[in-house]
């Protein structure tokens, strides 16, 4: 456990070193956050005040708790693992003594945690100011919101592995990744909510992983479910948790194994 903790404490010196960038990307999210709350309140209103259970001012909450977790949760991804695939440098990760995920994952955590300052509380702050905020006043949603986020933190890196890991098997992921890319922002909630998609559309949604990733905590961390709905859905978090880290497991096992880098 040592070396995860050492690993997380030097991703999180590394990302802080690039505080400039940090805040210019609080600056841009914050952009976007104005123009998707406009345009979310322009649809409500054209709706009669309300469309798939949001009001104004809860469409303008969704909004600025995504744009707030979308650094955090590693929305976007990073395709260092499969960089170091093609410069043969994934030799020097398979040949260390720690688990090649739980490596990789305890640097997406150190990520994240240097991410909740800069990035995260800036669109909030300014949603507050712009919009207004709709969130709860107990501290039920916000306990429970922390593992939501932590589940959801490490679904996306979960899934943004899956696709690193194909460049054991292939040479270029770019492909795989732009489609991934698209399935994840339309069906985790980061355009619409999803329950704004037709039903046809939702019920393939909610078969995915992907409203677990964003829709679930922006869910819980705005008071819009219960508590028994609210543990049900870090229970579908956690279900697919498991299924990823299962796959990612079985991709590094077989991967490994067929992987030829120069030298051997």
């Amino acid at each position: 456990m040592r070396a995860y903790w050492e690993l997380a404490k030097s991703s999180f010196r590394r990302h802080s070193t690039y505080r400039l960038a940090a805040f210019s990307g609080a600056f841009t999210n914050s952009v976007f956050g104005l123009i998707r709350a406009s345009l979310l309140l322009s649809a409500i209103s054209t709706a009669g005040g309300s469309i798939g259970g949001y009001s104004a001012v809860e469409a303008a909450t969704y909004v600025w708790l995504g744009q707030a977790l979308l650094s955090p949760l590693g929305i976007f991804g990073s395709a260092e693992l499969a960089s170091r695939v093609k410069s043969g440098d994934i030799a020097v990760d398979l040949s260390r003594s720690v688990n090649l995920t739980a490596s990789y994952w305890a640097q997406d955590l150190g990520r994240a945690a240097f991410d909740i300052l800069p990035r995260g509380v800036p669109p909030l702050v300014i949603g507050a100011l712009v919009t207004g905020l709709s969130l709860p006043t107990s501290a039920g949603p916000y306990v429970l919101g922390f593992v939501s986020v932590l589940a959801a933190l490490t679904l996306n890196f979960l899934g943004f592995f899956v696709i690193n890991l194909l460049s054991f098997w292939v040479v270029e992921i770019r492909g795989y990744w732009m489609l991934y890319m698209v399935l994840m922002n339309l069906l985790s909630g980061f355009l619409v909510p999803v329950t704004w998609f037709p039903q046809w559309m939702l019920d393939f949604a909610r078969a995915t992983p992907f409203p677990s990733m964003l829709q679930t905590p922006v869910d819980i961390l705005a008071g819009r479910t219960d508590g028994a709905q609210s543990l049900a859905l870090v229970g579908v978090q956690l279900l697919w948790l498991a299924v990823l880290l299962a796959g990612t497991q079985l991709m590094v096992r077989y991967g490994s194994r067929k992987l030829v880098v120069q030298g051997g």
